[in-house]
């Protein structure tokens, strides 16, 4: 299978911290990955290298066979969606929703003097039609849910026909509603053979989508497990990764986490 993202080792140094620390990471066509890790992991500024809005202190990252340093990233951007917190606090409050998903075809923010043909807009409202998000398009961004907006987003971010597509922790902030239906949504582009290959960021297991096939477990900046999800997501790992005794359980296609016995007696509780 063809790369589409290639991360040799790579290391981002702020001040006298490495933020990523001699990564190394291959995503494949037709995978669907997890990126997982506690706060302050490096997720984040992984996809931010990913998306090519970040130069790495050294290393090589290879983006849809583009190597960064070597191509014009104003070329590559619009071949991979992006939708994360940073992107979404440029987003207008006082935006028709339809144009917030319209002006990705740019890469902007903000409705100005720019054209859109018929093509544009058949295809923006197929993808909120997807996202279930169709009957808001007059309405202003800013009076959506917090749940509307993550699937604005991601809309948005599909706009451009990207072949890969990243999402940074698209179920933040949302009620236990919200998120289900957003994890709805997303399986359901993991499982539709012409989707972008997609990377989702989250720290929650119970944030992943049935569909998704890898999982990369991020520690301190760099890998500490990564392969098929089956494989990657148990005790051992994810108790490793985020540095606390915790218990993986499986119900049908869906996961959860939870402090393993040992760490809720040591805390005072009782056998």
């Amino acid at each position: 299978m063809t790369s589409v993202l290639d991360l040799v080792n790579v290391s981002v140094r702020r001040g006298t911290k490495n933020i990523v620390d001699n990564l190394n990471w291959q995503v494949k066509e037709g995978e669907r990955w997890i990126v997982l890790g506690r706060n302050g992991a490096g997720k984040t500024t992984l996809m931010q290298l990913a998306s090519a809005r970040m130069h790495p202190t050294s290393g090589t990252v290879t983006i849809l066979g583009d190597q960064m340093g070597k191509v014009d990233v104003f070329e590559l951007r619009p071949r991979v969606g992006l939708a994360s917190a940073a992107l979404a606090e440029r987003i207008p409050g006082d935006e028709r929703v339809e144009d917030v998903v319209l002006t990705a075809a740019y890469g902007i923010t903000g409705r100005w003097r720019e054209e859109y043909d018929d093509f544009d807009r058949e295809r923006a409202h197929d993808l909120m039609t997807a996202f279930g998000v169709a009957d808001f398009g007059e309405r202003y961004y800013g009076t959506l849910s917090e749940g509307e907006r993550k699937r604005v987003q991601i809309a948005r971010a599909l706009m451009t026909d990207p072949e890969l597509l990243l999402l940074d922790e698209p179920a933040a902030g949302l009620d236990l509603g919200g998120r289900e239906e957003l994890v709805a949504a997303l399986s359901e582009l993991a499982q539709y053979e012409a989707a972008p290959v997609l990377v989702l960021v989250t720290h929650h297991v119970e944030e992943i989508p049935p569909g998704f096939t890898h999982l990369l477990l991020l520690k301190d900046g760099t890998e500490y497990a990564a392969g098929p999800i089956e494989e990657i997501l148990t005790d051992e790992n994810l108790s490793g990764a985020f540095g606390v005794p915790l218990t993986v359980t499986r119900n049908g296609d869906r996961f959860a986490a939870r402090a393993a016995h040992n760490l809720a007696t040591g805390l005072g509780g009782h056998a």
